[in-house]
């Protein structure tokens, strides 16, 4: 099932900037194939809907193995059964 999803990826206890873990987020999803949009407060995701919740279980995963010890992720998810949901569609 097709889905867009918007992902916020917040590290906690790493200091004040969290730049190198959110390139490192960003990273992870460019990996998949995902269709992507980064803003200011998160990133925009287009993809299959089981490969983006894995996804966020995999950025889970590698940053904590790479020493982070605390996340909190905000995901936000849309899908629909009378179109595919894209985030070409959502530009105004």
């Amino acid at each position: 099932m097709k889905a867009t999803a918007e992902l916020q990826v917040v590290p906690i206890g790493t200091g004040v900037s969290v730049r190198k873990e959110i390139a490192r987020v960003v990273e992870l999803l460019q990996g998949q194939g995902f269709i992507l949009e980064t803003h200011a407060a998160g990133t925009d995701i287009e993809g299959e809907l089981e490969e983006i919740l894995a996804a966020v279980g995999v950025i889970h995963e590698t940053l904590h193995r790479e020493g982070n010890v605390r996340l909190i992720s905000f995901l936000k998810l849309e899908t629909r059964t009378d179109k595919p949901p894209t985030l070409a569609g959502k530009r105004l």
